[in-house]
């Protein structure tokens, strides 16, 4: 449990703290995916930044 917490568990109270994700804003299994994916990808994109700043992902866009 206390390795779920450390690992499972951030990012989901990430996303709900930085974007106050807390429930899903539109229906149907396929459209909540695709919501999630999108809010996964933003505190992704968010993680690179803090971690590398801006140079190395505009690079790697570049590529």
């Amino acid at each position: 449990m206390r390795t779920r917490r450390q690992t499972v568990e951030h990012v989901f109270g990430t996303i709900k703290g930085w974007m106050g994700a807390t429930h899903f804003r539109i229906r149907r299994l396929k459209n909540v995916a695709t919501e999630m994916s999108l809010q996964v990808l933003v505190c992704n994109l968010k993680r690179v930044i803090a971690n590398f700043g801006t140079g190395p992902l505009v690079t790697a866009l570049h590529a």
